[in-house]
């Protein structure tokens, strides 16, 4: 028999002896509880929560132990044109499951509606393919682990798939690759060291579905970006192995890395999920309260506001989805030790009765919570809605990706039409667009590639997408990628074009790295893995985005390494303050903008379209020679009154590239560093 238990937490709670219910629906009229088996098959109990106290219907369950099953079933009207879709005869799972049995399959009985009329409800019952809550009260030994909390001005992020990671790792054991335990195996640990990297940013982790018309297709959502639940890790990404969960295993992958210094981000989508559009499945939320999950057109409340493209939107500014997402990240943070996250269709969250503004609810709610606000807090600036590209002008604390630093970069190296001065606003951390109010060069996050979009070595190998593979007739992806396949589409054995490839995708890494700001890199980028020309690879769960460790290029992993050693000694990359190009009290100026005579930038240098080489002198440490034109070019070295310039690292040791200790010939397309010795 339910007891009235209490409405605070949501969720399942498991207090020694018993475990607590509690789910909100502001406009149900009954929420019953069904209990199930251990496999999830038979329903053994159909309880209805006894109270309800501000639209959280709660009920305390004595003598119930973890590992019980459960889902609800939620009473109210069927009326979407009201914008309610109540259906009991469609099992639901809870929005605070931390485990969840069974994975979502097409098909019509997990329809909300009537085939035959959308007004009306489906009859049908689902339980037999419904997905189920687990009670989870799992107690973990987190030992001595610590964050590493690593200053912004210290970090280099790799952005990186639980699965494509390991999946084709020869050195790792079958059983665990592509899983949380193959991620953190000696020979990545090894590897992760090697690079340099200070964090890891994970694609979703959150339970999944794979939408309908994937599955229809017979693929798969690769990325994860069609979250189910926001407390359950992915379930696929477990190893499976006897006396582990995937809670447990998730746990023991951050205990890990922390140990070797490495931070953990996760990658969140709290802006739509699974269920789609209005003809999508009722799998949880729209069953439990649609009229309060999701953000309905006003004029037409049986339908869907839609700035994520996929088909829904959460109504973030309602106190209790809020809550939802706010307990999420808590949950994260506490109980799983994460160090931050990076919020997908970010200016969806800080959306106000449809308009986007830094007073939001949610940034309220982040700002003031003495946990979260003190954890990375990264964004994807931009949705599809009105007013969605909304770069430079998230909070203070906030660091936001660069797409602006992408394309100027690319455009740089890859093409023409980029002056020095645009080349060198992007470098200094866009300060045009993030030098405001209290912000640090630290909210310009620079890229190149990232996991949407070409990789690095296609970049430079393909002039067109190829994303045939997705089954969309290549009409998906973007189609303007700045992109350049150096001569050739696809692979070649040109060892001239091969040779021009390297060096622009050397000088490309060079410039990221050696960019302010904070410097992201794509898992696989040093491996020179290629996608087969698939820019939009969301659905390819397979060698195309496997990373492929066995044809690794060891010269870019070593020139990465050699690339972030190099920031970490050069003082003005290693602060957190914007440059002056103005010495300090020691006598030495943060940046200095040289023509390749060594002589300072003028106006017409800064503005010459044509301008396609430049040096940069960083903390009066490290001289940065910038050749991104079609020849090779002759630089003139500064002069020095003590000391000498010596070879730090060339983008390549080709003939096109001679120092000679006063002048230094760089190859077309690549970058020199030289560093100053002093004794």
């Amino acid at each position: 028999m339910l007891e009235a238990g209490t409405p605070y937490p949501l969720g399942a709670t498991f207090d020694g002896d018993g475990v607590n219910f509690a789910l909100f629906s502001e406009h149900a009229s009954k929420v019953e509880l069904c209990l199930f088996d251990a496999n999830g098959i038979n329903e053994t109990a159909r309880l209805a929560l006894p109270e309800c106290a501000h639209g959280v219907w709660h009920g305390y369950l004595p003598d119930a132990k973890p590992g019980q099953v459960y889902g609800y079933r939620v009473h109210g009207e069927y009326l979407p044109q009201r914008g309610h879709r109540f259906n009991a005869n469609k099992l639901l799972l809870d929005p605070y499951a931390k485990a969840v049995l069974g994975r979502y399959v097409i098909d019509d009985v997990s329809l909300g509606y009537s085939s035959l009329d959308h007004n009306q409800p489906d009859a049908q019952d689902n339980t037999h393919v419904a997905q189920k809550a687990v009670v989870v009260s799992e107690p973990f030994d987190w030992g001595a682990d610590a964050a590493p909390k690593t200053p912004w001005a210290q970090t280099v992020i790799y952005e990186a798939h639980v699965r494509g990671l390991t999946q084709l790792h020869p050195d790792i054991p079958a059983e665990i690759r592509g899983s949380y335990a193959a991620l953190v195996h000696p020979v990545m640990l090894a590897h992760y060291k090697k690079l340099g990297i200070s964090a890891i940013e994970l694609l979703p982790v959150h339970l999944h579905a794979d939408e309908p018309r994937l599955q229809k297709l017979g693929l798969q959502n690769y990325w994860g970006y069609n979250t189910q639940s926001f407390f359950a890790p992915e379930s696929t990404y477990w190893s499976g192995r006897v006396g582990t969960t995937p809670l447990s295993e998730f746990r023991e992958m951050v205990k890990a890395l922390h140990g070797a210094g490495i931070e953990v981000i996760l990658d969140v989508v709290f802006n739509h999920t699974a269920e789609t559009d209005e003809l999508g499945p009722t799998l949880s939320f729209r069953g439990i309260d649609n009229a309060s999950y999701y953000v309905l057109n006003p004029q037409h409340p049986d339908q869907y506001e839609n700035w994520t493209g996929c088909g829904n939107v959460l109504n973030i500014s309602h106190p209790r989805v809020l809550q939802l997402v706010m307990d999420s990240l808590r949950y994260w943070v506490n109980e799983c030790h994460v160090d931050g996250f990076r919020f997908d269709l970010a200016p969806i969250l800080g959306r106000l009765d449809g308009k986007y503004t830094t007073f939001a609810p949610f940034f309220s709610a982040i700002a003031q919570d003495p946990q979260l606000s003190s954890v990375k807090l990264i964004a994807e600036p931009w949705d599809i809605g009105a007013g969605g590209y909304q770069l430079g002008h998230f909070p203070v604390g906030w660091v936001e990706w660069n797409d602006q630093y992408r394309d100027v970069m690319r455009k740089f190296w890859l093409h023409d039409g980029v002056t020095r001065a645009m080349f060198a606003r992007r470098f200094a951390a866009s300060s045009d667009t993030f030098h405001k109010g209290h912000r640090r060069p630290e909210a310009s996050l620079n890229f190149i590639t990232a996991h949407d979009g070409f990789n690095l070595r296609d970049l430079v190998s393909y002039n067109h997408k190829h994303n045939h593979a997705n089954k969309e007739h290549n009409r998906d992806g973007h189609g303007h990628n700045l992109s350049w396949n150096c001569g050739l589409e696809g692979p070649s054995t040109d060892e001239g074009v091969n040779l021009l490839r390297l060096r622009a995708s050397k000088a490309l890494l060079a410039t990221v790295l050696l960019s302010q700001g904070t410097p992201m890199l794509l898992a696989g980028d040093e491996l020179g893995h290629s996608q087969q020309g698939n820019n939009n690879s969301y659905c390819q769960n397979n060698e195309i985005t496997w990373l492929n460790w066995q044809n690794a290029n060891s010269e870019l992993t070593n020139y990465i390494a050699e690339l972030i050693a190099i920031r970490r000694e050069c003082h003005a990359l290693s602060i957190n303050d914007w440059w002056t190009s103005q010495p300090d009290a020691a006598g030495i100026t943060d940046v200095v903008w040289l023509n390749p005579s060594a002589s300072p930038m003028q106006p017409h240098d800064w503005d010459d379209h044509g301008g396609r080489a430049m040096m940069v002198l960083l903390s009066n440490q490290f001289l940065v020679l910038i050749n991104a034109s079609a020849h090779q070019v002759h630089f003139h070295l500064p002069p020095l009154s003590v000391g000498e310039w010596t070879m730090r690292l060339a983008s390549t040791g080709d003939t096109q590239s001679d120092f000679s200790g006063r002048d230094c010939r760089v190859a077309a397309r690549s970058i020199t560093i030289l560093q100053l010795k002093t004794n």
